[in-house]
């Protein structure tokens, strides 16, 4: 008896664990949207830019534009991690690398080229 209800805890317990995994945000869904981005201590002092991403299978696509909304490239290819995402892209003829790490649900910190320390905030567009 007392093995039976040991083996019925075992699978309560992974059933439950399993509901959460289906139910849990993958990495790519919280990065989708707009975001507003600064670079700070650039040579040409802060550096501001809006990432519009989106969600393509399990990855991310989406453009860097100016801070009126100009594209100024397409991102090339964008790397997931639990709580993080790499971006790659072109920017004055230079090939950059844009690091960005979940601080809160609208938040993000990280850096650019491993250089410039990088801050951003979701653009939260108010619905109609």
């Amino acid at each position: 008896m007392k093995k039976l209800s040991l083996i019925i805890g075992g699978l309560l317990i992974s059933l439950l664990s399993l509901n959460a995994n289906v139910y849990a945000q993958s990495p790519a869904d919280y990065f989708v949207g707009k975001w507003k981005v600064v670079i700070k201590g650039t040579p040409n002092g802060d550096a501001n830019m809006i990432l519009v991403l989106e969600k393509k299978e399990d990855s991310l696509t989406g453009v860097v534009q100016d801070e009126s909304g100009n594209e100024i490239t397409k991102i090339d290819n964008a790397e997931l991690g639990v709580d993080t995402a790499t971006f790659y892209f072109n920017a004055q003829g230079y090939d950059v690398t844009l690091e960005l790490t979940k601080a809160d649900e609208d938040h993000v910190t990280g850096n650019l080229l491993g250089m410039f320390e990088a801050e951003g905030e979701r653009i939260i567009t108010p619905k109609q």
